[in-house]
């Protein structure tokens, strides 16, 4: 006989294949009328992909509850609901990338001026398909003569630096350390090599400047990953729901980081 936790939480399985359902109508709809639709709350409206996934998924859970109640399972919904409260309370905060819940009773009758044209595309029917960009062959014959072109021109520069003496490039780190050392109190060499360190000072603090970011976005992902790990989240599910968190990397992005870090987030989540 199901508990009254196994009662709440068909319910809410129910509610949200209904939902899933009203979305994946909406889909066909063009932005616009997507927004007047429904009253909505704040959300990323989502594709039709994760609609599917979304629903496959509840499916698949409101069949394990129910098996769960026909073995006499007593725990099973009341663990469930326990899960649900926690992760609304501490583990979805800052997540923009939710699907809101579609009702029948809020549904808005749009008039045919709000709704798209025939044919029109929405976005959220399909992932994007991508075209290769086509390159020219290197038998053409206008890539031959730029090839020509640019050979010619090196030919020219390299004779012109010969001719004249002079060298274009500023003097590296190590050649100015040596020439201090070879050139003892030589004011001159001594200047050039503080100009090289100076230089190379430069560069290595905009590359770190320029690396801060993803770095940052490198520890926020990690740090995400050992604590779904540790709410018992699958490894295959963490790309996708580090994704669906406000500020983090596109998806493509998540799913290598993770794996370039796997040793570390199972060390840390163990830990």
């Amino acid at each position: 006989m199901a508990s009254p936790a196994d009662q709440r939480l068909l319910e809410l399985l129910e509610k949200w294949l209904v939902s899933l359902e009203l979305h994946t109508k909406y889909s066909a709809l063009d932005d616009a009328s997507y927004w007047k639709i429904q009253p909505w709350i704040e959300h990323q409206r989502p594709s039709r992909w994760i609609l599917d996934l979304a629903k496959q998924k509840t499916t698949t859970l409101k069949a394990q509850v129910e098996e769960r109640i026909k073995s006499g399972d007593t725990q099973f919904s009341d663990s469930l609901e326990q899960m649900i409260f926690l992760a609304n309370l501490v583990g979805s905060e800052h997540i923009e990338r939710f699907i809101p819940m579609a009702e029948m009773q809020n549904e808005r009758q749009l008039t045919p001026a709000e709704r798209a044209p025939e044919g029109a595309i929405t976005g959220t029917r399909e992932m994007p398909k991508f075209v290769p960009e086509k390159r020219p062959t290197a038998n053409s014959s206008g890539n031959s003569q730029v090839a020509r072109a640019e050979r010619k021109a090196g030919a020219g520069a390299r004779a012109s630096g010969k001719s004249t003496g002079k060298s274009p490039a500023k003097p590296s780190l190590k050649s100015a350390v040596l020439s201090v050392r070879t050139a003892g109190d030589d004011a001159a060499a001594v200047a050039v090599a503080a100009d090289a360190v100076a230089a190379d000072a430069a560069a290595t603090s905009a590359a770190q400047a320029d690396d801060g970011p993803a770095h940052a976005a490198r520890e926020q992902v990690i740090a995400d990953a050992v604590r779904l790990v540790q709410w018992g989240r699958k490894w295959f599910e963490l790309p996708e729901l580090v994704a669906r968190m406000a500020g983090r990397p596109p998806l493509a992005e998540v799913r290598r980081i993770l794996k370039e870090n796997k040793p570390a987030i199972d060390a840390k989540a163990k830990n």
